[in-house]
């Protein structure tokens, strides 16, 4: 076979491919057996992992089957080398990812068919099963819908730079816009086709870039040899974009290229075929001005790809304009056309698609002449509810304009002079306004209002929120200012090297600039090294003031606040508003802090918006959020009725700790109210976060705190361990009050419940007897929880049966409280059993003279019936101490990672169970358990 190839999947017969679904596959790695829900196969290979969670039971959600994903991840990592789609479910919802995206990464998907969401009856498990998982899109998804990125990160402490590789996997809007515009595509390239194949409407910041690149990578296939042309109107944005696509080249075949001039583009588009050119429209502007742009290409099979395509790009009609000689005189007049009129000039049978962000003006009728109708249409608001997007909160704080009367009178004479010619120019009059407009808003006192109040305003923020934010001015100078005035406050924020500070200016610079200015100058290779630090969530960097950069194409998830001191309209406002909308981790929306006034500007932006289609706000009001937060405020003080939590506020630290656990006991006496009363904080939360600094949310920051620091006592006595992850509201959402209070290291669970820390064993007699006795039955069973569950997985570690057969005896126990089957003390009395019969199990052996490992080995042996009535009790025992020495004496340090060691030690047994006559069928599972419990006590054998 040397030299041929071999294609573990055909991708174009789909039947020659074998399906396989396993339930309960069995894996044993690392002296670990896990037995995964479903596990897809084809050909073979584990393509799928699906975890199903009860939808009876209350406890079982789709998080936790996402945690228990992580979990399979580090216990058995070999099955998902091959990993495609990991799937989470509770039986009835479900959510998909890639083998490393988080939680907050997880998405349904929502479509059989992309045309049609699934009915709300209809369980999100089968719509996922029947759409995703089909044959056809399974296979399509894994060849050609999956991309790896590369991620910067910056340790703080070691100031070290490392990069983390990222799978990508395409949502279902992405996967179905990318279908229907191939159909569009294959329409528009046929000899007699319109080449107008359409435009992809995806909202700001669900994925537009990607979706841009899986297209790209479907029609290197589906075409022949063809030629993709990707334009964008700024340079910036053309790095950005080209990273993306540079970055995917496995997927695209091929390596992108990037024009560097005009000449650069005559040449690659005039070469026979193939490649994906990125260019900028500028440079299809004639160089001597004229009326027509040379014909680079006649080529059919070239698709241009226009990233943003609005009217001021794509404009095929035709303006006068007057010539002017050196000193100004007019001299003639010529016709420049739209940009949309000189690519055809150069490539007059390419296709044209474009991908917007936002939605087409109703008076921009080249769009539609040089594109088509749109193929595809993902709107905000279905962006938000399958949270690929989160919500955009407007707080309006206008800054007054300091300006005395005569500087007044003095800026409004200037600009008449300039503009007293009759002869003065639109551009001219345009220039002088913004010129004044400029003045007003840059004014020094002005700037000084705006800096402090940013500052207390970020500050505020930063202390429930965790993330960055942009600062966006209409004038360099103004941004140069603005930084200083803010260094002014907080000098720990500047610092002159790109690698460092809290505070940087991004904008064009060039070496006439003032001196002042020139910290602020920097490379484009600086400008993209800041840009990684900018969105790295634990880089120093927190704040950037920009102009114009970064306002678009620029994606950031860790920026949850922009301040605005610059008017925008239209699509340029929709896309800068928008760099706060990205997901991070539970994020609970992005804020758009307006100091010069935009919310005319956003309802005219919002007209356009709804009359193209598109549902749902692009911004809500802040006092929606501060009205949710006072609801959800006033439903968890109520839950508090007839208990005084209020009153922990003028405590000592001590009886902070009492009154903490006493409001547990409370929550815990209310009907579900552990459930009710966490969902509800969740809620608050978040509420709470989008609604800092108002003196709404700063008047019950405490309250909040305080019912953080409940819920939090709560959720630390979950029986199985919550998989809690840094994700959770607890790490955007900080806690106000003292944090002694709510430190683990500091609140001591026995003294605060008003038991004293037994000297003896945790399960004496005298201990059971002091919890059976306590009052607050609620807390008594919480804290028993606890302690046999952490009693359990002591000894787990030790002995792999007894470990088992306790925690199924727990669990037994906490299902038939949960299933109000047991009150709380009769599950009191069921867990004390359990506790004596530890101390039983404890006393099995005693003055048999066997040893912790030797016991160990005997339950590994004895995990059936057969082996006892075959062996007896006393062959068992001398069985035990065989294998503890003989499996002790042939281990070494690094074991149980090679594989030589194990596959000898698996013989080992073996023969030492053949020789002392162990049943045969038992005999697999038995060589399994000891080679588990082996793996357990590795550390202290090899020590």
């Amino acid at each position: 076979m040397r030299g041929n190839k071999i294609q573990l999947i055909d991708f174009e017969n789909l039947e020659n491919n074998e399906f396989l679904v396993c339930n309960q596959f069995t894996i044993i790695e690392k002296e670990k057996n896990k037995r995964p829900d479903v596990v897809l196969f084809v050909n073979g290979l584990p393509l799928v992992m699906l975890e199903l969670k009860n939808p009876a039971d209350e406890n079982a959600t789709v998080k936790k089957a996402f945690t228990q994903l992580q979990n399979y991840k580090n216990a058995i990592p070999s099955l998902f080398t091959y990993s495609g789609i990991l799937v989470a479910s509770d039986g009835l919802d479900a959510k998909a990812g890639s083998l490393t995206a988080n939680w907050s990464r997880f998405a349904a998907w929502k479509t059989v068919d992309g045309e049609k969401e699934g009915e709300t009856t209809t369980p999100q498990l089968e719509t996922l099963i029947r759409g995703m998982l089909s044959k056809e899109v399974l296979l399509d998804l894994i060849r050609n819908f999956v991309v790896f990125q590369k991620i910067k990160h910056e340790d703080i402490e070691t100031k070290q730079t490392f990069i983390e590789t990222i799978k990508v996997l395409a949502a279902y809007h992405q996967y179905w816009a990318v279908r229907k515009a191939l159909v569009s595509t294959r329409k528009a390239t046929l000899e007699n086709g319109d080449r107008k194949a359409g435009v992809v409407w995806h909202t700001q910041g669900s994925g537009k870039s990607l979706s841009m690149v899986f297209y790209a990578g479907k029609i290197v296939l589906e075409l022949n040899n063809p030629t993709m042309v990707v334009i964008t109107d700024r340079n910036d944005l053309d790095d950005q974009l080209f990273d993306t696509f540079a970055s995917s080249k496995q997927l695209l075949r091929q390596q992108p290229m990037q024009v560097s001039n005009r000449g650069d583009l005559k040449e690659k588009l005039k070469t026979a075929g193939g490649g994906i050119i990125f260019t900028t429209i500028q440079k299809f502007f004639p160089e001597d001005g004229g009326e027509t742009f040379d014909l680079l290409s006649d080529r059919k099979n070239i698709i241009v790809i226009a990233d943003e395509a609005h009217r001021s790009q794509y404009g095929f009609a035709a303006k006068t304009v007057y010539e002017k000689d050196e000193k100004g005189n007019e001299i003639g007049t010529k016709t420049k056309y739209g940009f949309a009129k000189y690519l055809r000039d150069a490539l007059p049978n390419a296709s044209f698609i474009g991908f917007t962000g936002t939605p087409i003006e109703k008076e921009d009728a080249s769009t539609p002449a040089v594109f088509g109708e749109y193929v595809d249409v993902y709107d905000i608001s279905q962006a938000v509810e399958d949270g690929a997007t989160v919500r955009i909160f407007y707080e309006s704080r206008l800054a007054k304009i300091h300006l005395k009367e005569e500087e007044k009178a003095q800026l409004d004479s200037e600009v008449e002079a300039i503009t007293e010619n009759e002869e003065s120019t639109a551009a001219e009059r345009a220039k002088a306004k913004w010129t004044q407009l400029e003045a007003i808003v840059g004014h020094q006192d002005r700037i000084q209002t705006v800096a402090k109040d940013i500052v207390e305003h970020f500050e505020k923020r930063q202390d429930v929120i965790e993330g960055k934010a942009m600062i966006v001015t209409m004038s360099r100078r103004i941004a140069v200012e603005l930084y200083e005035e803010i260094i002014k406050l907080k000098p720990q924020w500047h610092s002159e090297e790109k690698s460092k500070g809290t505070l940087k200016v991004i904008m064009t610079s060039n070496s006439s600039d003032a001196e002042n200015w020139q910290i602020h100058s920097t490379t484009k290779q600086e400008r993209r090294e800041i840009a990684d630090r900018f969105k790295d969530p634990s880089s120093l960097l927190k704040l950037v003031i920009v102009r114009d950069m970064w306002l678009t194409g620029f994606d950031a998830p860790c920026l949850h606040t922009m301040y605005i001191d610059k008017s925008m309209q239209g699509h340029n406002l929709m896309q800068a508003i928008a760099r706060v909308n990205r997901v991070f981790k539970d994020k609970p929306g992005g804020l758009i802090v307006d100091y010069i006034g935009i919310a005319q500007d956003l309802k005219k932006a919002l007209a356009i918006y709804s009359a193209s289609g598109g549902k749902g706000a692009p911004t809500l009001d802040q006092k929606e959020a501060i009205a949710a937060m006072i609801e959800k405020h006033e439903i968890v003080e109520q839950m508090f009725d007839g208990f005084d939590y209020k009153k922990y506020f003028s405590a000592s630290i001590s009886e902070k700790m009492t009154i903490i656990l006493e409001s547990q006991e409370h929550v815990l006496s209310l009907e579900n109210g552990k459930n009710r009363f966490v969902q509800n904080v969740d809620l608050l939360s978040k509420a709470f976060a989008l609604s800092v600094p108002s003196l709404a949310a700063m008047n019950i920051k405490d309250e909040v705190g305080f019912f953080q620091a409940v819920k939090a006592r709560l959720v630390k006595f979950e029986p199985q361990g919550t998989g809690k992850s840094d994700e959770e509201i607890e790490t955007a959402i900080r806690q106000i009050i003292d944090g002694a209070v709510v430190s683990d290291g500091i609140i001591d669970i026995f003294d605060a419940a008003g038991i004293k820390r037994p000297d003896i064993s945790i399960l004496s007699d005298e201990f059971l007897e002091e919890i059976k006795g306590m009052e607050r039955k609620n807390l008594a069973l919480e804290l028993l929880k606890k302690i046999l569950n952490d009693e359990i997985k002591s000894r787990s570690k030790k002995n792999l049966i007894q470990g088992r057969k306790l925690s199924e005896m727990l669990e037994k126990a906490i299902k038939k409280y949960q299933n109000n089957i047991l009150t709380a003390a009769q599950v009191i009395d069921e867990l004390i059993k359990l506790a004596k019969e530890i101390h039983q199990e404890d006393g099995r052996f005693a003055g048999s003279g066997l040893s912790d490992y030797e016991i160990a080995f005997y339950d590994a042996l004895a995990d059936n019936d057969s082996a006892k009535s075959v062996l007896g009790d006393d062959r068992l025992r001398e069985l035990a101490r065989v294998l503890v020495e003989r499996v002790k004496s042939n281990t070494s340090i690094d074991w149980t990672i090679k594989e030589s060691v194990q596959a000898k030690l698996r013989v080992l047994v073996k023969r030492t169970l053949r020789q002392f006559g162990y049943p045969p069928d038992m005999e697999l599972l038995a060589t399994e358990n000891i080679l588990k419990q082996a793996g357990m006590l590795a550390d202290e054998w090899s020590e």
